[in-house]
């Protein structure tokens, strides 16, 4: 469950402050894949920050008693100066994963990312692609409630993509998405309701072809 209570969210720009969401107040139904869509610009993304808690409101509140993860392949959170191991067991000492708990996200993830010795090498020596790899693999360590997805779920070549697919459909087997995307296909594949951003404001459609029809429209 979330409930957004007068939520108000704002960013500082060259022209002045402007204003995502004013006094936005909204109960999502439970238990339901999310898919938030709206033309570029809307505030897609950064509901979508605001519901995982990556940022927060200028005033209001959002309340959930779901764990919520960091958007699913996110490589900007790495520290460039650490290992790929170093940087797999800071995150699992935050989400509480010690001694064989943490060798155990450290070998998941190097075995999924396949990128075998280079473990032990820097981050801000891997390529794009290494990183993103590595950044899924962290994603799918570790069991949330809901995952956060922004468009890209998946890197690398056809085989790799087909795993990432793989993987994510267990996941959804025991947990729920929260997917910003513009492809509709996969809104229609992947979510069960339609949170349709626009104008400052947010309308639920339980019917996801209902709300994509008003995206279109």
């Amino acid at each position: 469950m979330f409930e957004l209570k007068n939520v108000t969210k704002s960013y500082l720009t060259p022209k002045g402050r402007r204003y995502v969401f004013r006094n936005l107040s909204l109960s999502i139904p439970p238990d339901k894949n999310i898919g938030l869509i709206g033309r570029n610009g809307a505030g897609k993304s950064t509901l979508m920050r605001l519901l995982g808690g990556a940022d927060i409101p200028d005033s209001g509140s959002i309340v959930t008693d779901k764990s919520i993860s960091w958007p699913v392949g996110l490589s900007g959170g790495f520290q460039g100066s650490m290992t790929g191991r170093d940087n797999i067991k800071f995150v699992s000492r935050i989400y509480g994963a010690e001694g064989e708990a943490m060798r155990e996200k450290v070998r998941y993830v190097q075995e999924f990312a396949e990128i075998g010795d280079w473990i032990d090498e820097p981050i801000k020596t891997y390529s794009s692609g290494m990183r993103s790899r590595v950044a899924f693999g962290l994603s799918m360590a570790f069991d949330f409630d809901y995952y956060l997805i922004d468009e890209v779920m998946s890197v690398g070549d056809a085989q790799f993509k087909r795993k990432c697919a793989e993987v994510f459909q267990q996941k959804l087997q025991q947990s729920k998405v929260v997917l910003v995307s513009h492809t509709m296909p996969e809104i229609e594949k992947l979510c069960d309701i339609v949170l349709l951003v626009r104008d400052g404001g947010i309308q639920i459609y339980e019917d996801v072809a209902e709300g994509i029809k008003a995206y279109n429209t």
